[in-house]
């Protein structure tokens, strides 16, 4: 007997209440089953996503690294190089989402709007400092333009024992803010795995962390790199040892895509050992996706902030 069948046998009474009542019932067993069936069916849709080779994007960008990418669907998991997917390293500009999240939960921000002035005493400009940075920044835009100075203040605000705290609630990476509380993202001991990104960043999507819904949907929407009404690509760029000679260099890109209700969660990092390695990141992500059959190999056009956020090369 197959399950239709048996569907439209349990919507049927069989008490023998009399032919009139059992009518009624068959043809509203008639009218449900078509929805019911769909509802069934919807449960179970999500196939798995085809096995691909991410592999052979690094190779086409000759960089080394990793790749981590979670069907938020079905639970499973697709890597590239997975022993570097367990490797910790500075999480750089990645921490900015985190940091954004302690901020608004904490009222250090207000909003995603929240303005801090620069300071050019406090935080002279570098000669290795995108030119957006040495301005006034939101939460928002500096996010967007990766503005170190801006989320080291914020830092500040919060405060080494709260920063802690958050850092443990999350259970982010190795925990360690020791270095000092505006660099231990950038040259202190904090170190996090792609693995751990990609976990971070599903229980921060799906709010986990007990946090106001208020705090998430800002995050998220602060979060965005490009918007179609097919998809929304979502994330945060990182280089450790940016702007720092002799320094090991190590490129992050980590988020999540939405498409048709579904999500999907990656983080990548690579070895930027010339120029160009950085600017990989995005092409690899868009490949990789690409190759899954969930994003064109062509980005749509964006406006000069959200180009800024997907691909610059200078995104500490």
């Amino acid at each position: 007997m197959n399950r239709t069948h048996i569907l439209a046998t349990a919507c049927i009474p069989h008490d023998n209440h009399g032919d009139k009542m059992n009518s009624k019932f068959r043809r509203f067993a008639k009218a449900a089953l078509p929805l019911l069936m769909t509802l069934l069916a919807s449960a179970g849709a999500h196939a798995e996503l085809p096995q691909v080779d991410i592999g052979a994007r690094f190779r086409e960008e000759q960089v080394e690294g990793t790749f981590v990418l979670l069907d938020g669907q079905t639970g499973a998991f697709q890597r590239y190089n997975e022993a570097r997917a367990d490797t910790r390293y500075l999480p750089a500009s990645t921490y900015k989402i985190p940091n954004s999240l302690i901020a608004l939960e904490t009222g250090v921000a207000k909003d995603k709007d929240f303005e801090i002035a620069w300071d050019s005493k406090r935080n002279p400009r570098q000669p290795w400092w995108p030119a957006a940075w040495a301005q006034n920044h939101t939460l928002e835009t500096a996010l967007q333009n990766s503005a170190v100075w801006y989320y080291q203040e914020v830092a500040r605000r919060i405060g080494a024992e709260r920063m802690q705290a958050y850092v443990d609630r999350f259970n982010y990476g190795n925990r360690d803010i020791s270095g000092g509380i505006d660099q231990f993202w950038l040259t202190g001991a904090l170190r996090i795995s792609a693995n751990e990104q990609v976990e971070f960043l599903r229980r921060f999507y799906v709010n986990q962390f007990g946090l106001s819904e208020r705090t998430v949907k800002m995050t998220k929407d602060i979060l965005v790199l490009e918007q179609t009404p097919d998809y929304r690509l979502s994330g945060k760029t990182g280089w450790a040892g940016f702007g720092e000679p002799g320094a090991t260099q190590t490129a992050w890109l980590v988020g999540y895509l939405e498409r048709q209700g579904d999500v999907y969660y990656f983080a990548l990092n690579v070895d930027v050992k010339k120029s160009q390695d950085a600017a990989a990141r995005m092409k690899i992500v868009r490949g990789v996706f690409g190759d899954l059959g969930l994003l064109s190999s062509a980005p749509p056009a964006l406006s000069p902030q959200r180009a800024q956020s997907a691909n610059s090369g200078q995104s500490r």
